[in-house]
């Protein structure tokens, strides 16, 4: 046990050492993702070289080749690391429909818009998304389908992380024969440029976890650097009447305390997730659900 805690302590301070050499984004843009190609002629338009030169009266002029931009999708996408089961989900196939439609048709309408504004000041933005509600209402569709079209549409860095599997890793590096660092885990997380941690809360919460989340946390608030969350948890009481069928309360039921995510995350992570992400409310029946319910009564019609 005390060997176990000395190597915990150990991966904080490489956390915390991993947190000070982290690039800082600023500037950075959504350039950073470029890589020029290297092969001489490679490409027809650029030699190779990543950059379309034009001459004339003396005066050069130079502009990104478009190969860079083809030739870097399927890396990005690839490295984002958005699971399986979400590499298909897009703002248009988020399902609307159902009870509480209005519900779920806003989300994705304030989903669509923080997208399109997403580089209103000439820069990426800082404020991410926080999407809150029951399982299965599609918090974790709309932030898969807002990481996959920044990546489609202004090559940004990102990356697709579930809270407890990157616990799990780092975990894992303690271990002398482990294939990963320290480093190789985090480094993708301190640094992307648009993040998605999923499932917020949902690992208990040790002195360990909360001081983990607190150091990325706190280093990509600190570098500017965008955020997007989801959380089966809320951030204050609310009235959920849509969504007491799904949660067995009575109509307008208050949220216990026990739903709330300042009982699964340090208070002060609460008050600076107010400050790096605009809540996204889903209180709608549990979709998944639904259609299970509704498959079953076709089968034994």
């Amino acid at each position: 046990m005390r060997e176990r805690a000395g190597l915990r302590a150990g991966a904080l301070e490489s956390l915390r050492s991993l947190l000070e050499r982290a690039p800082t984004g600023a500037g950075g843009g959504t350039g950073a993702a470029v890589e020029i190609a290297s092969e001489a002629g490679a490409c027809p338009s650029c030699g190779g070289r990543g950059w379309v030169v034009k001459r004339g009266d003396g005066v050069g002029s130079a502009r990104r080749c478009d190969c860079t931009v083809r030739d870097m999708l399927p890396r990005l996408l690839a490295e984002a690391g958005i699971p399986a089961r979400y590499q298909e989900c897009r703002l248009e196939n988020f399902r609307t429909t159902g009870r509480q439609s209005h519900l779920l048709l806003n989300a994705r309408e304030s989903t669509a818009r923080w997208v399109e504004e997403f580089l209103a000041s000439g820069r990426p933005t800082d404020s991410g998304l926080l999407f809150i509600g029951p399982p299965g209402v599609g918090k974790t569709h709309l932030a898969a389908a807002a990481l996959s079209e920044l990546i489609r549409r202004y090559r940004v860095r990102g990356r697709f992380v579930d809270f407890t599997s990157l616990l799990y890793q780092i975990q894992s590096t303690f271990d002398a024969g482990s294939a990963e660092t320290k480093a190789s885990v985090l480094d993708p997380v301190l640094s992307a440029e648009v993040l998605v941690i999923d499932e917020l809360g949902a690992q208990k919460p040790t002195p360990w976890v909360s001081e983990v989340l607190y150091l990325i946390l706190n280093g990509r608030y600190t570098r500017r650097l965008t955020t997007l969350f989801t959380t089966n948890y809320f951030l204050e009481p609310e009235r959920q009447a849509s969504a007491s069928v799904t949660l067995d309360r009575g109509a307008d039921a208050v949220a216990p305390t026990s739903d709330l995510l300042a009982s699964r995350i340090p208070a002060m992570l609460v008050s600076r997730l107010w400050e790096m992400a605009k809540p996204i409310v889903i209180a709608s029946p549990d979709y998944r659900k639904e259609i299970k319910s509704q498959r079953h009564r076709f089968e034994r019609e």
